[in-house]
């Protein structure tokens, strides 16, 4: 069962992202699940990276929260009178030679560049955060 909260983890290695095709659903998102009663939402990302990859990696807050409507077709999915779900997202850098390891939630995964990735991707909210970390960093003056 779904619920009112969310973690989403950004696994890059350098400019690439890591988008892993869900197998009950089929479509392609970022490793990204809920978040447990009894979790922080850094606990649940750090949780679903080891679930969904097999990488035990400390994980970095980006501080960008965000929230979505439950649409009213999915509402089966959450727990009773949840309508909206914050998520907490949050990213990883991984070594060139490192390859993840896919639990039975999904069959394959791809490294993309930020064009690939936000055409794979299906949830908007994670399409903003993708292009956000993939922005050019404003140069101090």
């Amino acid at each position: 069962m779904r619920t009112e909260r969310e973690a989403a983890i950004i696994v890059r290695r350098g400019e690439l992202f890591l988008m892993l095709h869900r197998v009950p659903d089929d479509y392609w998102h970022v490793v990204a699940g809920v978040v447990e009663a009894d979790e922080t939402f850094a606990e649940a990302a750090a949780r679903e990276l080891l679930e969904e990859t097999g990488l035990h990696a400390a994980v970095a807050d980006l501080a960008m929260p965000q929230s979505y409507a439950v649409p009213e077709m999915l509402r089966h999915e959450y727990g009773p009178g949840v309508v909206e779900v914050t998520i907490g997202n949050f990213s990883v850098e991984v070594p060139p030679e490192w390859e993840p390891t896919l639990n039975e939630e999904h069959d394959r995964y791809r490294w993309c560049g930020l064009s690939e990735a936000t055409l794979l991707e299906r949830w908007p909210e994670t399409i903003e955060i993708l292009a956000a970390l993939a922005a050019p960093k404003l140069e101090a003056r």
